[in-house]
């Protein structure tokens, strides 16, 4: 076959090149999590709502039903922002002593925004690295 060294009729067990899974363009990981898109092309969407993985890709089709994220990031969500949160609710009730009605003005909407933020970016995340390590039957036509 194409790339490999032929030794008397037989393939040698170390390839002279890689032959490329693809010929779109290596997206950042972190990139693609940041923008939600396509972790293949970089410009369709990536989230069809607030935490929905789209099943194709407006833009180069790649199909996204084969995505897994599982529980990966919702236990880093609780365990990572249930620490930072509570830790910002001390500092505020031992620094200022506020009403409990400002602890919930503050920490309900600020828990519930970065909350969803995090569960998109890490799911984002999850995805991409999926894709760049092929860990899922994406196709890759």
């Amino acid at each position: 076959p194409a790339g490999y060294l032929e030794t008397a009729g037989r393939t040698p067990a170390v390839r002279l090149w890689e032959t490329p899974l693809s010929d779109w363009p290596r997206q950042s990981p972190f990139d693609v999590a940041l923008r939600g898109a396509c972790p293949r092309c970089g410009k369709g969407r990536l989230f069809a709502g607030l935490l929905n993985v789209v099943d194709r890709c407006d833009s180069c089709g790649l199909d996204l039903r084969g995505n897994d994220a599982g529980d990966g990031p919702a236990v880093f969500v609780i365990l990572g922002l249930g620490v930072i949160i509570m830790m910002l609710v001390f500092w505020v009730e031992f620094r200022y002593e506020p009403p409990w009605w400002v602890h919930v003005a503050i920490w309900l909407p600020l828990t519930f925004a970065l909350a969803v933020w995090m569960l998109r970016f890490l799911k984002a995340l999850l995805i991409a690295q999926q894709f760049v390590h092929r860990t899922t039957e994406l196709d890759d036509e």
